[in-house]
C-alpha cells in the first residue's frame, strides 16, 4: 500500500472519500454537465435560490469588526465573554434558575461543533472503552471516537414495538445498554444529538426526555462508581421549535425532586455553524453542567489543557462578534429576527415534503426540526442511485436515505417526493 513505510497502523486504516462530500460532488457534476439535478445532498442551509443562507445580522457584525479582534489570537479557553455567552446558548432561561439552585457551568471554546465532540471523546473515555450512540447518527461521530481510540455501541433511534408513552425514545434498548456498559467499564458516556436530530430531523418528545433523563440518573445511581457523561449534540437545536428543550426537562426534573448523582456530568455541544451561519469560522464550544464547583473548575482546566494541545486557540473574530450581538437587546432580536427567516425556509420545505410524500405513499420517518428529513432503507445506495437517475441527489447512509432539506429549493421538493416514491416502486 502506497504509504505503509510512513503510516501508523491507524493512518492505514484511514481511507475513502466522506460519503455526504461524495454525493454533492455527484450533484456538481451533473449540474456542470447541464443536466437537470435537484441538490439535497450537503448539510449546510441554502436559500431557495441555491445561495448559501446567511444571517445578515452576524455577517455584518464581523464585517466590522476591529482589526485587532480579527487578528489576535483568543485566549486558550476562549474570550470570557463568549464563554459566558456559550452557557446561555445551551440552557436559555434555565439557565439562570439552575445557577441559584446551585448549578455551575463550565465552558471552552473549540472549533464548532465537531472540536467540541473532539473534547468530549478525548477526555471522558478510556482507550478502548465504548460510547453510546443512538443507532441513526451522524457519521463522524465514528471517526472522532475512533482517532482517540475508542469503540461504541447504539440502541434504536426509534422503539422497535412502538411506544405510546414516548414514541421517541427506545427507553428498554437504552436501560439494557447502560447495564451492559455499566459492567464492563468505569466510565459511560452517551452522545445524544437532540432536538432536531442529524439525520432525521427527529425531535425526542417532553416524555421521552424525561424517560431518557431517568434511565441515565437511575444508572448513575445504581452504579456510583462509575462515571456517567450525558453530551447533548446541539448543532441544530436553535431552529428547533422547542430550542433549549432539554435544558427546560433537566430543570423541572430537578424542580420535581429528582437526585443529582455526583457520578453524573451533563454537557452540551454548541455550534455557531448553523445558528450563526458561521460555518467556514469554526466556532463552538463545551459547555459542561454539574452541582460542585470543584468538578466545573477541572473541566475548564482540562478541556483548556486539550485545546492547548490540539488546535492552540478558536478563532478570536467570531467569538468576539457574536458575545457583542448578544450582549444587547436589540443585537439579539436582530439575530432572532434573522434566525427565524432561516427557520421558516426549513419549516415551509419539511411540511411540503411530508405532504407530497403522504400523497404517494412514501413512508418518511417522523420529522419535526432542522435541517434533514430521513427514509428508513435496507439498501440505501440502491434508492440513492435510482434518485439520481432521475435527477435528484440525496445522501446514503447506514440504514437509510438522508435528505438535506436545508439544500432543497421549495419548488423542487415535489420532485425529491416522486424521485423517491419511483426509486420505491
Amino acid at each position: 500500500m502506497a504509504g505503509e513505510n510512513f503510516l501508523n497502523a491507524a493512518g492505514i486504516g484511514k481511507h475513502g472519500n466522506d460519503t455526504i462530500f461524495s454525493w454533492w460532488a455527484k450533484f456538481q457534476e451533473a449540474k456542470a454537465a447541464g443536466k437537470p439535478a435537484v441538490n439535497g445532498t450537503i448539510g449546510a442551509l441554502l436559500e431557495n435560490d441555491g445561495s448559501l443562507a446567511i444571517n445578515k445580522v452576524v455577517d455584518a457584525a464581523v464585517r466590522n469588526a476591529p482589526e485587532q479582534e480579527i487578528s489576535a489570537y483568543a485566549p486558550l479557553a476562549g474570550l470570557p465573554s463568549f464563554l459566558d455567552l456559550t452557557k446561555t446558548l445551551a440552557f436559555g432561561d434555565a439557565r439562570t434558575q439552575l445557577e441559584e439552585l446551585g448549578f455551575n457551568f463550565a465552558s471552552t471554546a473549540s472549533p464548532g461543533g465537531s472540536g467540541a465532540l473532539f473534547l468530549a471523546a478525548n477526555n471522558f473515555l478510556s482507550a478502548g472503552q465504548s460510547a453510546l450512540l443512538r443507532d441513526r447518527h451522524w457519521g463522524p461521530y465514528k471517526g472522532f471516537l475512533q482517532n482517540n481510540a475508542l469503540e461504541f455501541e447504539t440502541w434504536p433511534l426509534l422503539p422497535p414495538n412502538g411506544s405510546e408513552v414516548h414514541p421517541y425514545f427506545a427507553k428498554d434498548e437504552f436501560d439494557t445498554k447502560l447495564k451492559q456498559m455499566c459492567s464492563s467499564q468505569d466510565k459511560i458516556m452517551v452522545w445524544l444529538n437532540d432536538p432536531a436530530h442529524n439525520p432525521t430531523g427527529l425531535s425526542m418528545t417532553p416524555e421521552g426526555r424525561f424517560a431518557c433523563l431517568e434511565s441515565f440518573v437511575d444508572s448513575a445511581l445504581n452504579n456510583p462508581d462509575v462515571g456517567h457523561t450525558l453530551l447533548l449534540d446541539s448543532a441544530y437545536s436553535l431552529y428547533a421549535d422547542e430550542t433549549h428543550a432539554w435544558a427546560d426537562t433537566i430543570l423541572e426534573s430537578i424542580e420535581n425532586g429528582m437526585m443529582w448523582p455526583e457520578n453524573l456530568l451533563i454537557c452540551v455541544a454548541i455550534s455557531l455553524s448553523k445558528s450563526h451561519t458561521i460555518y467556514g469560522l469554526r466556532t463552538g464550544a463545551l459547555v459542561s453542567m454539574h452541582p460542585e464547583k470543584e468538578v466545573t473548575d477541572r473541566m475548564d482546566t482540562v478541556m483548556c489543557v486539550t485545546a492547548r494541545q490540539t488546535w492552540s486557540a478558536t478563532p478570536r473574530v467570531s467569538q468576539y462578534c457574536v458575545s457583542e450581538m448578544h450582549s444587547s437587546e436589540e443585537g439579539g432580536k436582530a439575530w432572532a429576527e434573522e434566525r427565524d427567516r432561516l427557520k421558516q425556509l426549513l419549516d415551509d420545505r419539511r411540511n411540503a415534503l411530508i405532504s407530497e410524500c403522504e400523497k404517494l405513499g412514501v413512508p418518511l420517518n417522523p420529522t419535526m426540526d432542522g435541517f434533514f428529513a430521513w427514509l428508513e432503507s435496507d439498501n440505501p445506495s440502491e434508492i440513492a442511485h435510482k434518485c439520481a437517475d432521475n435527477g435528484v441527489f440525496l445522501v446514503p447512509l447506514t440504514g437509510g436515505v438522508r435528505i438535506g432539506l436545508c439544500a432543497l429549493p421549495l419548488d423542487e421538493v415535489p420532485k425529491v417526493a416522486e424521485a423517491l416514491s419511483m426509486a420505491l416502486s
